[in-house]
């Protein structure tokens, strides 16, 4: 589909707008990027690559070193160069699932959807069980059942109503929501933290969940259930419905990390299906066989970087970076949680070198593994390459450094760029949003977001920035699930948003300073 008539485009260039005077823009080179980026892209067939072809990309999972090795070669493959895939430190063991089969027999039979979580052992071969419903109210509650679980399928008496979908799963920012993002002002920190966004403050209730003394006490039921010889568990969330199921970690992977119970997640229709049989007293059997495998012989996370260097003699040195997640979680092809981005980020190096770009500077991209467990990979690269944030001590090339640009909201299209409170970047941005507008890209805003591999590179004083998405079925229904896959992908999106971002990393290289930074901030040791 093509997006842009010259009509349209001269109409975008004639709209007065004072930071359009004060900050160069390459009108000519921003037309070409848009022919090239909306009208010529191969940013779905990079996506099919890296999600149906290559699988799930847990990180150390075979997917994740099929898309690894496509990725290099393909960027190698286009010119891009200096492709190479680079630990940056200790990660610990991959995890594959190599089969999975559950299904009620008694009191009748029916196949169930259920998804290992990671880092779990199989049964070893097909195991059948009666089901055990489970009461946790805390670690003591537990002794109870001590000595009963043998050859049993544990299921936890824990309410999860089926909640009926009134709103659309699939929605974009309206001009009122982007209006108030425009309109914010700089957040004061409290208590010495920076004020944090949903996908921030998400983060942390997952971690705290994690931390809680339930989980504490279904830690200790896991163990009792390995030591006794149980089969498996049943889990579940209001979430998991419709089909759609949101299975991530399910336990350690360090080198050193015993393996993990098993724990599969099932829909709440199901859950609630066997859990009210069994109360009924009603005697639930099932089969299960799941065979996973466990990666320990090289523990080190591996990144994807390639760079197109820098022709200017006095600022070849200094560096651009773009990037995005490459790792997923395992029960979908991970293509909204992070194939779209990293497609995207490819797009936008083969963008340049077709247009046969000679940037000022150095543009690098960065395809990060293990963010799912906490930014590792992206972490991991800017301690060896910039600077550690325990001590802030910096590396030659944090003065180098002039901006970071990161995708990792979905496959909805950039609506405009979060700030991270760099307020000195307002306008250098805003002027190079103006050629977009006529695309939906339009708002800059003080506001922070978190939760992607931005953070990284400001939590040492490097411009980070991630774009404003439209949040499409994000959370309602793609983010962990099974139901990331390719189908769920915009296209005309993806083309949108590979040709801002190429326009953003293409200006930041040839821009006559680097950008604005904020104060540095203080060590965290």
């Amino acid at each position: 589909m093509k997006y842009t008539s010259s009509r349209t485009w001269l109409l975008a260039l004639c709209l007065p707008v004072s930071a359009l005077a004060q900050e160069k823009v390459d009108q000519a080179m921003m037309q070409k990027i848009r022919e090239e980026g909306l009208n010529r892209s191969q940013v779905m067939n990079i996506a099919f690559n890296l999600t149906d072809k290559s699988g799930n990309r847990l990180t150390n999972s075979a997917g994740y070193a099929r898309a690894a090795n496509y990725a290099k070669e393909t960027l190698a493959g286009w010119g891009v160069a200096n492709a190479a895939i680079e630990a940056w430190g200790e990660f610990g063991k991959g995890w594959d699932l190599e089969k999975a089969y559950t299904a009620i027999t008694a009191p009748y039979y029916k196949p169930i959807l259920a998804w290992p979580k990671t880092w779990t052992a199989g049964t070893k071969g097909q195991k059948s069980g009666e089901v055990m419903v489970i009461e946790v109210k805390d670690s003591a509650s537990l002794e109870a059942y001590r000595g009963q679980l043998k050859g049993k399928i544990l299921i936890i008496d824990q309410k999860n109503e089926y909640k009926h979908s009134f709103k659309a799963d699939a929605t974009r920012f309206t001009d009122e929501d982007l209006a108030k993002m425009a309109a914010a002002t700089a957040q004061q920190p409290r208590g010495g933290q920076q004020q944090l966004d949903t996908a921030q403050q998400r983060r942390m209730r997952e971690a705290f969940a994690r931390n809680g003394g339930a989980q504490r006490a279904m830690t200790l039921l896991k163990a009792m259930a390995k030591s006794e010889g149980a089969i498996a568990m049943l889990s579940s969330s209001t979430r998991n419905h419709d089909g759609t199921i949101f299975a991530q970690g399910g336990g350690a992977y360090k080198g050193t990390d015993p393996e993990n119970f098993l724990d599969m997640a099932v829909g709440v229709e199901d859950y609630n299906t066997i859990l009210r049989l069994v109360k009924s007293g009603t005697p639930v059997k099932m089969d299960v066989d799941v065979k996973t495998k466990f990666q320990d012989k090289d523990l080190q996370g591996y990144n994807v970087i390639a760079e197109i260097p820098g022709t200017d003699p006095a600022l070849k040195d200094e560096i651009v970076m773009i990037g995005a997640h490459l790792d997923s979680w395992q029960s979908g092809s991970g293509a909204t949680d992070n194939a779209s981005g990293s497609a995207v980020m490819m797009e936008v190096m083969r963008i340049l070198k077709t247009l046969g770009v000679q940037p000022r500077r150095t543009i690098r991209i960065g395809l990060w593994s293990g963010e799912e467990q906490g930014l590792l990979g992206s972490r991991g690269y800017v301690k060896k390459t910039f600077a550690d944030p325990a001590t802030m001590q910096t590396t030659a090339a944090h003065e180098k450094f002039s901006g970071y640009f990161n995708i990792d909201n979905g496959t909805g299209k950039v609506r405009g760029i979060y700030l991270q409170g760099n307020e000195a970047c307002k306008d250098i941005f805003s002027a190079w949003l103006e050629p977009f507008k006529d695309l939906g890209a339009t708002t800059v805003t003080i506001n922070n977001t978190g939760g992607t591999d931005h953070q990284s590179f400001d939590a040492v004083g490097l411009p980070g920035f991630q774009f404003i998405q439209d949040p499409i079925e994000y959370d309602t229904r793609t983010h962990h699930s099974n139901m990331d896959v390719y189908d769920h992908l915009i296209e005309d999106d993806l083309k949108q948003i590979a040709t801002v971002v190429a326009a953003f990393a293409y200006n930041t290289a040839q821009r006559d300073a680097k950008l604005p930074r904020k104060p540095m901030p203080k060590p965290r040791n």
